[in-house]
């Protein structure tokens, strides 16, 4: 068709614009490829951070031996079975701003004689170093899971680095090896990752991407393999948008790094300063934290085709070891320490950031949510002997379904959710194929207000049966308490159809869904 005139291309963008909300009308489509299966998915996507911060650790995972509260070896029982249900893949520690603070040999040997330190991040408290190198690998080890552990770049030395690696992973005959047994661990642990720093534009050392990308190096090179065990080299990368960190450590560092760091915290309308409640908002707090969710999907685009630009094999992990939410603290908490809730908000906005990392699964291979326990948006949260699980810690058991599945491609055709003048897409989504043939679909409904049908078709494969599981409740600020700890917590999702192998969904209104499918 030839276009002879403004009006006439007008009236073209007209009838694309009528076509397109005429697609976008009735029930969502969604179609999916299972003759295509992309990349796997990396477990360790579904990932934790566990930072010497307010009662993250101490409270949180650490009790002690001699506490009243269950415990193993000092490990909360009731903590550590909540996260061996989430299959956790790996775990981040110490910090976080901590980290570059943090000085190792502090926290070894006998507990008593450990010295103590201010934690001068996180609320200027006395740290007292008595969870240290042997508590969390044996935590690890404890969980199954790989253990990240972030070096002191900002206020250590290169040979304190050394040092700590040589004394987790060396197996022969060394000063730091003998050290380890003295400390009553006789063989090495594994250790997979290690953070060249932690925020090193900020809390770590306020550094130039120049100067870290000369650190980077020399520190890294003294990061070595020991006794089989092989390091996975972790640059830091910005925090939320700062593309040219990216373009300079990618270019100076490229050739000896293994993977680079992301961080990624999200809000509703507010900022650094006052950063809005927890539980306390209306529909346009909603809106905007949807919004702002959607955007890290643009953001690891433009991350990784700078990342593409230096390494076209996707050799380079990127990792976004901290997201999550981050509003003002519980009242009456220390603002040190970062305490608050946990609505269905929070587990809503997971889903999405867990499905846009599932989607650049080529590229991004870790994902380390802030925090564990009651830290930003923990998982669990603690109080005294009592535990709570939060809405997010329910969105990432439904999810595990995904973790070294692989991923499907998701055409998918939804109506806008519009609030005010502005709408985003009212459905986010992810799928993959398991080893045994089960496909799952991950499914978002950003509307707090509207359910949404959905026809799913899967291309190669014959639906056959389906079963499905949601997450909501009554309102946009439900969450759980020690009061209610059930108050959130997932559901069958009743409202499947199959008909001559089509699928037909009901997704409730401001809700997580995961639906399973075999042929």
């Amino acid at each position: 068709m030839k276009i002879t005139s403004k009006t006439g291309l007008t009236m073209v963008l007209a009838y694309v614009a009528v076509f397109v909300s005429a697609l976008a009308a009735g029930p969502a489509r969604l179609t999916l490829h299972a003759g295509e299966l992309k990349e796997t998915i990396a477990p360790e996507i579904y990932g934790h951070f566990a930072e010497h911060l307010g009662r993250c650790i101490y409270d949180g995972i650490w009790v002690g031996e001699d506490s009243p509260i269950p415990n193993i070896g000092g490990v909360r029982t009731d903590v550590l079975d909540a996260l061996k249900a989430l299959n956790i893949p790996v775990l981040r520690w110490p910090g976080g701003c901590f980290a570059d603070e943090y000085h190792w040999k502090e926290g070894i040997g006998s507990r008593h004689k450990r010295p103590s330190m201010v934690n001068t991040h996180w609320g200027m408290v006395t740290e007292t170093n008595a969870f240290g190198t042997h508590e969390f690998l044996d935590l690890c080890e404890m969980l199954g899971c790989q253990a990240y552990v972030a070096g002191n770049v900002g206020s250590g030395t290169v040979e304190e680095m050394q040092d700590w690696v040589e004394y987790m992973t060396f197996d022969g005959a060394s000063q730091m090896a003998d050290l380890r047994r003295a400390n009553g661990r006789e063989k090495p642990w594994k250790v997979k990752y290690f953070g060249i720093g932690n925020e090193n534009w900020g809390c770590g050392g306020n550094m130039t991407p120049e100067y870290y990308s000369d650190l980077y190096k020399r520190y890294a090179t003294y990061v070595r393999d020991y006794s089989g065990n092989r390091i996975v080299k972790i640059a830091c990368g910005p925090g939320g948008i700062d593309y040219n960190w990216t373009e300079v450590v990618m270019k100076n560092c490229h050739s000896r790094m293994d993977a680079l760091a992301q961080h990624y915290y999200v809000r509703g309308t507010g900022n650094w300063v006052d950063k809005g409640s927890a539980t306390e908002f209306d529909e346009k707090e909603w809106f905007s934290l949807m919004k702002n969710t959607l955007y890290v999907d643009e953001v690891i685009d433009k991350v990784s085709r700078i990342m593409d630009k230096y390494d076209a094999r996707k050799r380079i992990g990127l990792f976004v070891d901290e997201w999550g939410t981050w509003w003002n603290v519980e009242p009456g908490t220390n603002p040190g320490f970062l305490y608050q809730q946990n609505t269905l908000r929070d587990a809503v906005s997971a889903g999405i950031f867990l499905n846009v990392f599932n989607n650049h699964s080529d590229r991004v291979r870790m994902g380390n949510i802030a925090q564990t326990v009651n830290v930003l948006q923990s998982m669990i949260l603690t109080e005294g002997a009592k535990m709570i699980l939060t809405p997010t810690y329910h969105v990432f058991e439904m999810y595990k379904v995904h973790q070294g599945a692989d991923r499907l491609a998701a055409d998918l055709v939804c109506e806008d959710y519009n609030f005010a003048d502005q709408k985003i897409p009212a459905l986010h989504v992810s799928a993959s194929k398991s080893k045994d043939g089960i496909v799952s679909v991950s499914i978002c409904n950003l509307n707090p207000s509207a359910p949404a049908d959905l026809d799913c078709s899967i291309n190669g494969f014959r639906v056959g049966t389906v079963s499905g599981r949601v997450l909501t409740a009554a309102s946009m600020q439900a969450h759980n308490t020690f009061e209610n700890p059930s108050a959130v917590k997932p559901a069958p999702l009743n409202a499947i159809r199959v008909n001559d192998g089509k699928l037909t969904v009901t997704i409730p209104a401001r809700s997580v869904a995961v639906l399973k499918i075999t042929e």
